[in-house]
């Protein structure tokens, strides 16, 4: 049992649970209320439940490969994806002007990706 990459399941669900409930009054309810051509606004809203999904599956993975050995190869997989999400995350807002208050899902990601690291290698 690696208990790095359960931790990182674990905090991946969070961050599931945080995006598909918070995210969705502040984000995706919005987004539909939007005065927005059909096409941009639910090709976005489409998105967002990719992202729901995809979420998911990092917190899946992670947990496989934390209690069998032999999943190791997912651990990696996921720490890869949040670990992509989380400098896509640091990056986007300065580069847009934004302030990280308003945009912090690059800091969320990053815990998980350290906690997939440091599981990955010990």
């Amino acid at each position: 049992m690696n208990i790095f990459l359960l931790a990182a399941a674990g905090l991946s669900a969070a961050v599931c649970l945080i995006h598909t409930f918070a995210g969705g009054r502040t984000i995706a309810v919005p987004l539909l209320k939007a005065d927005l051509h059909p096409v941009p606004k639910y090709v976005t809203y489409y998105c967002w439940h990719i992202v729901t999904i995809v979420l998911a599956v990092i917190a899946v993975m992670f947990a496989l490969a934390g209690v069998r050995a032999d999943s190791l190869d997912l651990g990696w997989v996921a720490t890869a994806l949040v670990t992509c999400f989380c400098l896509l995350g640091l990056a986007v807002p300065p580069l847009k002007k934004q302030k990280y208050k308003n945009m912090p899902q690059g800091w969320l990601f990053l815990p998980i990706a350290v906690l997939g690291i440091t599981g990955g290698v010990l």
